[in-house]
């Protein structure tokens, strides 16, 4: 039993000093967050709640990418564009997270 406590405090300490306290202090505060993924994508939202794997509820998320469209044979190459689209709430997996930012500009 005491064990247990022990870990509850350790786990909250982490949270409030370690690297997971960007995200805690993001749900205190209802501050954005910029979370760069692994498949070059890029996301601006507002964390609902996070647990230590870096699993998160967003909402009101921005997606930014880079997309380079296809162009014909013998043409040149296109100029890349950047993309975005809105999602008003989502389920990230930890498993996609490169960094999280703290009040991105």
């Amino acid at each position: 039993m005491e064990e247990d406590t022990n870990q509850g405090k350790t786990e909250e300490e982490e949270f409030n000093t370690g690297p997971l306290s960007v995200l805690m202090m993001s749900v205190k505060n209802n501050t954005q967050v910029l979370i760069n993924c692994r498949n070059n994508r890029k996301l601006l939202g507002r964390v609902r709640a996070f647990d230590r794997h870096c699993n998160m509820v967003l909402e009101n998320v921005r997606e930014m990418w880079t997309e380079v469209p296809k162009t014909g044979k013998g043409k040149k190459k296109a100029l890349p564009v950047n993309r975005d689209r809105f999602i008003s709430k989502m389920f990230l997996r930890g498993d996609s997270v490169i960094i999280v930012l703290r009040n991105p500009k």
